[in-house]
């Protein structure tokens, strides 16, 4: 079962979207990634934070699904790869998602090597585990998803789309 509701923003300097949706398996965290997809207006790109095992990955199978890129059971963790690009379509149009994990990335040096900025078309969906690291990715980003656990398989997920 997945509930949402639209949630005001507290006061931040730049205008922000807040999105909060509930999860109770890991089915639930697929159909809120295809949800998702409606307020992903390429382009986008997104921190994933969240523990780990707490379903980045997971979320990322139901929005690769939505966007006609990949079957859920395609989408696997670029845990050791680092980056895995999909080639989706969203309103008739292109889209390009890209799932980075940047975890075993110790500073910003590694991290200028995947070449990030080349990413960032405007047809492009990015979507990185791990980013809140670094600043850099920060300091690009125009939003966050953050998935907590709420107790066993339940998750709580929190959209936030700068505007």
């Amino acid at each position: 079962m997945t509930s949402a509701a639209p949630v005001a923003p507290k006061g931040p300097p730049e205008a922000v979207r807040i999105h909060q949706f509930t999860t109770t398996s890991g089915a639930d965290t697929v159909e809120v990634g295809r949800k998702l997809v409606r307020l992903l207006q390429p382009p986008q790109f997104l921190i994933l934070r969240g523990d780990l095992g707490t379903g980045k990955t997971t979320l990322v199978k139901g929005i690769a699904q939505a966007l006609d890129a990949a079957e859920p059971d395609e989408v696997t963790s670029p845990t050791f790869t680092l980056i895995h690009e999909y080639d989706g379509t969203r309103e008739g149009k292109p889209v390009k998602l890209f799932h980075l994990d940047v975890y075993r990335l110790e500073g910003e040096r590694q991290l200028e090597t995947l070449g990030i900025d080349e990413l960032l078309t405007p047809d492009a969906l990015v979507l990185v585990e791990w980013g809140e690291k670094f600043k850099s990715i920060r300091k690009k980003s125009t939003g966050e998803i953050a998935i907590s656990s709420a107790g066993g398989d339940a998750r709580k997920i929190t959209v936030t789309l700068k505007e």
